[in-house]
C-alpha cells in the first residue's frame, strides 16, 4: 500500500505542478496581449493625429507665407513619426519631436489674428487638442499594461517560466526630452 500511496502523491504533485505552469503561462500571455492591445490603441490615436495635420497645414499655409521653416518642420516631423517603426522608445522620440513642432506652429499662429479667428483653424486646433489628450491617456494605459506585464514576469516562479518560454520584453513609452519633463513656466 505504501508504494501506491507514494505513486498517487507523485502523480498529484506532477499534475499540480503542470497546472501551475499552465496558469502562469496563460497569465503571462494575457498580459502580453494586453500590452499589444494598448500599443495598438496608441497607434490608432497617432494615426488620427497624422491625418489631422495635413488639414491643419492647408488651413495655416495661406496665412503664414513667411513661416515656411515652421511649416516644413511640422511636415518633416510628421513624416518621421509616421515612418518610425520600432520600440516604444524610438516611437516616443519621434512623437516628442512632432509635438514640439506642433507647439511651435501654434506659437507662431498667435502672431496672425485672422488665422486665430478662422473657424476651420479653431476646429482643427480643438480636434488636435482632443486627440493629444486621447494619446496621453492611451500612453498611460500602455505604460500601466507594460508595468503589470513586467511585474508579472519578474515574480518567482514566473521568472523561471519566462526564461523557459522566452517571453518578449516591452519598454515604457517615456518622455526622453528634458525640456518636455520640465514644468511650464508661467509669467504674468
Amino acid at each position: 500500500m505504501g508504494g501506491n500511496t507514494l505513486t498517487l502523491i507523485g502523480v498529484a504533485a506532477a499534475i499540480i505542478f503542470i497546472l501551475l505552469i499552465i496558469r502562469i503561462y496563460n497569465s503571462l500571455i494575457a498580459k502580453k496581449n494586453q500590452v499589444k492591445n494598448a500599443w495598438a490603441q496608441i497607434e490608432v490615436q497617432l494615426k488620427r493625429r497624422y491625418d489631422l495635420i495635413p488639414n491643419l497645414m492647408e488651413t495655416v499655409k495661406g496665412y503664414m507665407e513667411h513661416e515656411r521653416a515652421t511649416l516644413e518642420a511640422v511636415v518633416k516631423a510628421r513624416q518621421i513619426a509616421m515612418s518610425s517603426q520600432g520600440d516604444a522608445k524610438s516611437q516616443a522620440n519621434a512623437e516628442n519631436i512632432l509635438t514640439g513642432t506642433l507647439k511651435s506652429l501654434f506659437a507662431v499662429a498667435e502672431n496672425y489674428p485672422d488665422l486665430k479667428a478662422n473657424q476651420n483653424f479653431l476646429a482643427l486646433q480643438e480636434e488636435l487638442a482632443t486627440t493629444e489628450n486621447k494619446i496621453s491617456f492611451a500612453r498611460q494605459f500602455y505604460n500601466d499594461c507594460v508595468m503589470n506585464y513586467n511585474t508579472e514576469k519578474e515574480i518567482f516562479p514566473n521568472n523561471v517560466i519566462v526564461e523557459v518560454f522566452r517571453f518578449e520584453n516591452f519598454t515604457m513609452f517615456e518622455i526622453t526630452d528634458n525640456e518636455e519633463r520640465q514644468a511650464p513656466k508661467v509669467q504674468f
